[in-house]
């Protein structure tokens, strides 16, 4: 979740190590610091709790000189935002510091052990525990990589590092086991590090996807990689199709907005040569390979987190009405640690935006541990849960830099529907359903455009529900993942409590909450269930709740009596989350823009979440 950013190199490191914590602080915003190697041979380093901005305040816009350096943004696992707890964390002569993601979870066994042996501990941070055992090993080497490599063997738990040292100077050591790093590679004798590609795509598109296990040694004179036996191994560089506009916010105040608006583009980045039209099929390349494993699967389990378990309940939807195949949907952070009933023809497929999720990426290791055909879906090239699974599906949408998803969550839906296409082509639908669900798919970014052209009427709306203190969202069938959804995404940037649930349930519990106070955003597309979530409407209308209705095209006006009325285009029921998902992260978007909440990074949340 942290961002970790590092340079060496013929340039000034400051201003680019502030520049990539300016790029990574979508992956937390707790506190920030820097470490700079100076000309005479020290390490000045400068920490503070708060934003980015409070470290650039502290800095007066002057970093430190050098050219060598690591900095950090932090998003709190263990101790408060505080300065002592930001990274990077120091040893206690302050000739050693080291920037950290993911948890050390032996750091509460090994402290007192180190306090026995007269290290002082400044903070709260595990990490600081894994400084002290990298000075302490630091007394029987030379070199900082050994030292560094001495201290992992003797820690428990996850960690994406990047430590500099005074003592070995001009070189920064890194190494991963179970949160992501990256090597950037520059064109001129310089070298990056950092937690993803956003941070050095300004300055190069080479990048070097470290593995498990695996460590690193930066100077400005090249890079050396090790495999987790620290025998030097090659790892070639990726080309990462990110230019740097794209991770900027392109004119728009926020990145949600834009990302938002950018969903018609991102689709067609999905749909982009996977659609078959005389077949009525998608072409998948990432899993053509594995027809005859998928045909005969007999299960399958989604897991995924957050948005993306949203997803995922759509697609079981889709899969089970369209492929005939039986789906269950599980939390990844709760799979992981149950005694699930599997077998060697069960398809576990995990979703992820980032392809770094830790419960995600456990679950999938579960799974295969258990003989399961594994699958991912996932947005980056690279990735730990793309480099582990059997087969899979790029989103190619792009970076999303707002912490809450926004054009993740609708290409993975659409994803989700061309692996049903895949699927169901090959058993049990027709040429003719198949053409209609291509025909589908390819008119929907242009209609998730003329959903977009809601905007204005939404902005007008929220005024009267900005101050509202509960919203319910309520769908059924394919919509009611859409009301999960819709509650979260209101939930994440505006602080409002948001909760989603199927409309029939509605009966069952929260109509107790309805009053002439409560919001509720009903979904209600022409469909099977149509006159079902009608009667649900007046339901609401009958205890004086204030009904905002997302209607399709078809709808004849008449029939739904609400407070406001939002009106999507129409498709087939499987695509209908697309379009009914964009009024509603508007409305969370507006509603939090009114209230003045910090839209792009909402309190206590990070974008990625690698850590447990």
């Amino acid at each position: 979740m942290c961002g970790i950013i590092g340079y060496v190199g013929p340039r000034d490191a400051g201003n680019i190590l502030m520049e990539g914590l300016r790029r990574l602080e979508y992956r937390g915003y707790d506190s920030a610091g820097i470490a700079i190697l100076t000309p005479d041979g020290k390490l000045a380093v400068e920490k503070r709790p708060g934003k980015i901005g409070e470290l650039e305040g502290a800095l007066n816009g002057r970093p430190p000189p050098g050219r060598c350096g690591i900095a950090h943004t932090r998003w709190a696992t263990h101790g408060a935002p505080t300065t002592a707890n930001a990274h990077p964390q120091l040893s206690s002569a302050r000739d050693i510091a080291l920037v950290h993601n993911g948890i050390i979870e032996s750091a509460a066994r090994q402290r007192p052990k180190l306090r026995d042996l007269g290290f002082d501990f400044r903070s709260e941070t595990d990490t600081e525990v894994l400084v002290h055992l990298i000075d302490l090993a630091f007394r029987d080497c030379d070199r900082l990589e050994d030292a560094v490599a001495t201290a992992l063997a003797g820690v428990e738990g996850t960690y994406g590092i990047a430590v500099v040292s005074s003592r070995d100077p001009g070189k920064i050591v890194v190494a991963r086991n179970g949160s992501p790093v990256l090597l950037g590679i520059g064109d001129r004798d310089e070298y990056f590090v950092a937690s993803d590609a956003a941070a050095v795509v300004a300055h190069t598109q080479r990048v070097v996807r470290l593995r498990d296990g695996d460590s690193a040694v930066l100077s400005a004179g090249g890079y050396r990689t090790f495999d987790p036996s620290r025998r030097s191994v090659w790892r070639g560089a990726q080309i990462v199709d990110w230019s740097p506009e794209s991770v900027g916010k392109g004119g728009y105040d926020h990145y949600m907005y834009k990302e938002i608006r950018e969903q018609p583009s991102s689709l067609r980045d999905v749909l982009r040569g996977r659609l078959l039209e005389e077949e009525g099929s998608a072409r998948l390349g990432g899993i053509a390979r594995a027809e005859a494993e998928l045909l005969d699967t007999d299960r399958i389990v989604i897991t995924a987190c957050g948005t993306s378990w949203h997803a995922g309940l759509i697609g079981a939807y889709m899969l089970e009405e369209l492929a005939r195949v039986p789906v269950t949907v599980e939390y990844a952070s709760e799979f992981r640690y149950r005694n699930a009933v599997l077998s060697p023809r069960t398809l576990v497929l995990g979703i992820s935006q980032s392809g770094e999720t830790a419960d995600t990426l456990a679950a999938l290791r579960e799974a295969r541990r258990r003989r399961c055909r594994t699958m991912g879906i996932v947005n980056v090239v690279g990735s730990s849960i793309a480099a582990e699974v059997d087969f899979g599906v790029y989103l190619h949408a792009g970076p999303e830099i707002g912490v809450a998803s926004t054009k993740s969550f609708s290409s993975q839906v659409v994803a989700l529907a061309l692996f049903t296409l895949f699927m169901a082509r090959r058993r049990s639908m027709s040429i003719v359903d198949g053409r209609e669900m291509v025909d589908a798919l390819r008119r929907l970014p242009a209609q998730v455009e003329e959903a977009l052209a809601v905007d204005d009427a939404v902005r007008e709306m929220t005024e009267a529900y900005k101050d509202a203190p509960n919203f319910l969202y309520l769908g059924r069938g394919y919509q009611f993942p859409v009301a999960l959804e819709g509650a979260l995404k209101m939930k994440e940037v505006s602080y409002i409590h948001a909760e989603g649930y199927p409309a029939a349930e509605m009966k069952h519990g929260p109509i107790a909450l309805i009053d002439e106070n409560m919001p509720v955003v009903v979904l209600a597309p022409r469909d099977a269930v149509y006159a079902k979530t009608v009667s649900n409407i007046e339901e609401v209308r009958a205890r004086r709740g204030r009904v905002i209705a997302v209607v399709s095209e078809d709808d004849d006006g008449e029939t739904i009596q609400a407070d406001e009325r939002i009106v999507i285009p129409s498709t087939i029921p499987a695509l209908m989350p697309v379009l009914a998902t964009v009024p509603l992260q508007l409305l969370a978007y507006h509603v939090a823009v009114l209230r003045g909440c910090d839209v792009d990074q909402p309190r206590n949340l990070a974008k990625s979440v690698t850590v447990e």
